[in-house]
């Protein structure tokens, strides 16, 4: 049984990751039919929706829109290149950037429980990490629920923040950057698999996560 669950734990920690890599690797190459790069058709996007926000390159594998510069950013071989999946990639980023310039519903998710699952994440990491040391320090006994009750305020605060995410990520995905890639004819019939493959992989790798960290917090509350 325990054999089981770690086999389990293994493949929800490490295959989605590598799967998202391969999918996303899988349709990198450059295609002489895209008239732009993954850059370049985020800026086309942001001008035909008219949106207050910039484009710059970020760390590979950073790709993400800061809703505070209100900036696209994308990895070099996404914003240089012009693959599908920097295509894809790029429609997905500046359906977060329509979210909050629209002031989307799904946006107020974020902003009214991410603040507090950060901060809940933080005060357990503090009392994990921290407490041990304070109690050393001060020579008073080492209170062993506080923690067991760190590490499950650490892993409920981790898999909130996921489940705060999640949402968005799919609306950005499949409400937004998939209807503009199809129905703005940006790619191909036969490229639209593709790109939902791309979109689906990056969204379930959310939900992987915050399942690893279930069954982390399941851990502990067996000891």
């Amino acid at each position: 049984m325990w054999v089981l669950l770690l086999v389990l734990f293994v493949l929800l920690a490490f295959g989605p990751s590598l799967w998202v890599r391969y999918t996303l690797k899988r349709y990198a190459y450059n295609r002489d039919d895209f008239p732009g790069t993954g850059g370049q058709f985020a800026q086309h996007l942001i001008d035909k929706f008219e949106l207050q926000v910039r484009v710059e390159k970020t760390r590979q594998g950073k790709d993400h829109y800061d809703t505070v510069d209100k900036t696209v950013r994308l990895s070099p071989s996404y914003y240089d290149g012009k693959s599908l999946t920097a295509i894809t990639v790029a429609a997905h980023e500046v359906g977060h950037a329509i979210q909050y310039e629209k002031q989307e519903k799904i946006t107020r998710l974020r902003m009214r429980y991410l603040p507090l699952a950060h901060f809940l994440k933080k005060t357990g990491s503090f009392v994990l990490f921290g407490w041990p040391v304070v109690t050393a320090l001060l020579q008073i006994p080492y209170a062993v629920p506080l923690h067991i009750f760190a590490v499950g305020v650490t892993g409920v605060a981790s898999v909130l923040v996921y489940v705060v995410i999640l949402p968005e990520e799919l609306d950005a995905s499949f409400r937004k950057a998939l209807p503009i890639l199809v129905e703005g004819g940006y790619i191909e019939k036969q490229d639209i698999t593709a790109a939902n493959k791309i979109l689906k992989a990056c969204a379930y790798t959310y939900i992987a996560t915050a399942l690893v960290n279930m069954i982390f917090i399941w851990r502990w509350l067996k000891r």
